[in-house]
């Protein structure tokens, strides 16, 4: 069996790539590569799994690479994934995750091979919800209130329609907040952690800065959101789409005061205005029932040692 993970080189790619090496011996592992990534996430399986130079905006490039590869799976995880880049960028946004996304169900399509494919949404394409639209079914209105959540919705119907016009065997997902270690700095709880862990090493100086601290989230684990995705792929007919989240949900401010809570420093910290959205999410609870009944998934790392093993990974990144 051959799995094709676009973004293998990301925060979740990578983690993906730890699961399914160590639990599926017989899938053999590729990631697409472009010339300038990173591979630091992918550093100690590198030798595990099997890199292919391609870009998803070069429609040639991706015939070249599913001809050359002919995936049993494909998981599409690629993208520009910071909300708050896309205000400032928002045709670069668009680019990646809108015509990235086309061009490899496009190669797909034209190389004719078959496999199941993942397309990966978000749950920020529901926007601003109402309270009493609380929790988040799949069926709930798209309200995208950022260039980046106007492409995950692009993204999420091009699934769709791919599904409807060519009968590719499609799933969509629609991911609550994951977190954990390897994600990127520019996230929330990970610019406070890194930030944490320079006050720690007497980098940088109290206070930190932090943004819009009000806003709810439910949170989970990346390493339990890439177990979710394979068990989703085992056992999800075609064209559905599934929300999935964690069990715990907080504030912004309560994961702030959590990280702070396993320093030995006295941090203190200031809302820095560059960090507030133009627009924001500030509710974020799903119904993951679908989810669940089809798969009997349920989280299994504990918030708390999730937050724990990201400042640790910060930590060790700033030694």
């Amino acid at each position: 069996m051959k799995v094709l993970i676009t973004g293998i080189t990301g925060n979740v790619g990578s983690h993906l790539a730890d699961y399914i090496l160590e639990n599926h011996s017989n899938a053999k592992v590729y990631g697409l590569l472009r010339w300038r990534s990173p591979l630091d996430n992918v550093e100690n399986i590198k030798d595990e799994i099997n890199l292919v130079l391609a870009d998803l905006n070069d429609l040639n490039s991706m015939i070249n690479a599913l001809e050359s590869i002919k995936p049993d799976i494909v998981f599409h995880l690629a993208a520009q994934s910071f909300v708050q880049f896309s205000f400032a960028a928002p045709a670069e946004t668009l680019n990646t995750n809108v015509i990235g996304t086309s061009n490899l169900l496009e190669a797909i399509r034209l190389t004719k091979i078959k496999p199941k494919i993942h397309i990966c949404s978000s749950s920020e394409v529901y926007g601003q919800v109402k309270k009493n639209e609380v929790p988040i079914t799949e069926s709930n209105p798209f309200r995208p209130a950022s260039p980046y959540a106007v492409s995950k919705v692009a993204e999420d119907m091009l699934g769709y329609q791919y599904y409807l016009s060519y009968d590719m065997h499609i799933v969509r997902t629609r991911m609550f907040t994951h977190t954990g270690p390897r994600r990127g700095d520019v996230f929330a709880e990970s610019w406070f952690a890194k930030q944490i862990a320079m006050v720690e090493k007497k980098i940088i100086m109290n206070p930190i800065k932090v943004g819009n601290l009000d806003s709810i989230r439910t949170i989970m684990d990346v390493r339990d959101a890439v177990r979710a995705y394979w068990m989703m792929m085992e056992k999800s007919p075609a064209g559905e789409v599934y929300n999935i989240g964690g069990d715990t949900t907080v504030t912004v401010k309560e994961i702030l005061n959590k990280l702070i809570e396993y320093s030995d420093k006295d941090i203190e910290y200031k809302t820095d205005p560059s960090l507030l959205r133009p627009s924001d999410v500030t509710l974020q609870i799903p119904n993951t029932d679908k989810f669940k009944k089809l798969t009997g998934w349920e989280p299994q790392i504990k918030y708390e040692d999730t937050l724990l093993d990201l400042l640790n990974y910060q930590r060790e990144k700033i030694k």
